[in-house]
């Protein structure tokens, strides 16, 4: 479903827990990383489609969240013909977004990126809100900034800076589908919760950790 100028109606999601750390979700099999969006099927509103890519993208549902924020307009990216389908080049330009803030209310076991038979990602992690987006897809650099400067206002204070830090402070690692990539002591089968700060500049040099997925 596209409209007159060729853009796909679009929702993307910025998922936050209690410290204001961002959801980055690792795409399947690529080393780039962003965060849960999708397309908005005909009928939905950009709030059903929302919790829609939630759930497949993420496995939480609306009682696991609590919207925060969503931005007021269209956010539009175009797509390199390279990325694009033949097929519709020439009709399809890219997508505009809806963005929505959400505050995460559940716990970090209710994340689950098998909850669909299609996984997006394959590997996730806890991030500071501003950190450098080197690990995004160019074309989407501009756009996820733009998300990110909106919705900042309905940051909780103190936690709001008036400054970006230069990297990143992660004290949370990704859990991690497939065998890890570096040794891990395996208690039980339940997720496995232990936390480590790393001192980082770019989301690229943040090391994995964490389960092997079920």
């Amino acid at each position: 479903m596209l409209d007159r100028e060729g853009f796909r109606p679009n929702v993307g999601i910025i998922l936050l827990n209690a410290r204001n750390e961002v959801f980055w979700g690792k795409r399947l099999r690529e080393h780039s990383w962003q965060f849960p969006q999708g397309g908005i099927k005909y009928g939905e509103t950009p709030m059903q489609a929302m919790y829609r890519e939630l759930h497949e993208e993420t496995g939480l549902h609306p009682e696991h969240v609590k919207i925060i924020g969503r931005t007021r307009d269209w956010l539009r990216y175009e797509v390199p013909d390279k990325f694009i389908k033949r097929e519709v080049r020439g009709h399809y330009r890219g997508q505009k977004q809806i963005w929505f803030l959400l505050r995460m209310v559940g716990r970090d076991c209710d994340i689950c990126l098998r909850a669909t038979d299609h996984p997006e990602f394959d590997a996730w992690r806890w991030n500071e809100y501003w950190v450098p987006l080197d690990a995004v897809i160019e074309f989407k650099r501009d756009v996820y900034q733009l998300a990110l400067t909106e919705l900042s206002r309905f940051l909780r204070r103190p936690a709001q800076r008036a400054e970006k830090p230069r990297g990143p402070r992660v004290s949370r690692y990704p859990r991690v589908i497939g065998a890890p990539a570096q040794p891990l002591t395996i208690v039980d089968t339940s997720v496995v919760c232990s936390e480590i700060e790393v001192e980082a500049s770019s989301l690229d040099e943040i090391p994995p950790r964490v389960i092997v997925g079920k």
